[in-house]
């Protein structure tokens, strides 16, 4: 017949178990990551301009909501090693009629590192997944710029980006001759 453990035998069990448990997990860490990997080093506002060039007639009460339109454009410059600069590029043009009720325009950018990426894999990190990370920044820098001229904020809606990506391709190919 077994003899059951004492409650001091069960307490070295356990205590054994939870240090093995430490001790795998510690080990795991560090392991080098697998696969790729994209990490951002900072993130920051390049430039930011708002021009409300009617104030304050533009921002009587009763007047209509002016007509906006949206620009959104993507920059990189790749600098050393698997480093990269991914600007978004916002601007708000509002007007009612033919005249500027404001402009808000921003450059808002990260410094992203690779690590572990093919090079088919960088256009698409670069294009799609970094602009991702940085959207919901720049969107609330320019709502907080609307709305500290005197407007609403604008709440910008996340673009598509992998459909501008693919717009850029195939922009990219056709421009590409054909042999």
């Amino acid at each position: 017949m077994a003899k059951k453990p004492t409650k001091k035998e069960l307490a070295a069990q356990k205590a054994a178990e939870e240090a093995a448990a430490a001790a795998e997990a510690e080990a795991q860490q560090q392991q080098p990551a697998q696969g790729p990997m994209l990490s951002v080093l900072a993130q920051y506002t390049k430039d930011q301009s708002f021009e409300n060039p009617n104030a304050p007639d533009s921002l009587r009460a009763g007047l209509a909501a002016p007509e906006i339109q949206i620009g959104i454009e993507i920059g990189r410059q790749m600098l050393e090693g698997d480093n990269v600069e991914v600007t978004l590029m916002l601007k708000a043009e509002a007007r009612r009629g033919d005249q500027v009720a404001f402009i808000a325009e921003l450059e808002y950018a990260g410094l992203f590192a690779f690590q572990g990426v093919s090079v088919e894999e960088i256009q698409p990190l670069i294009l799609i997944e970094c602009p991702r990370l940085l959207f919901p920044f720049a969107r609330q820098i320019m709502a907080d710029m609307t709305q500290n001229g005197g407007y609403p904020p604008i709440m910008l809606e996340p673009p598509d980006f992998a459909a501008m990506f693919r717009d850029e391709m195939m922009r990219r190919a056709a421009e590409q001759p054909t042999n």
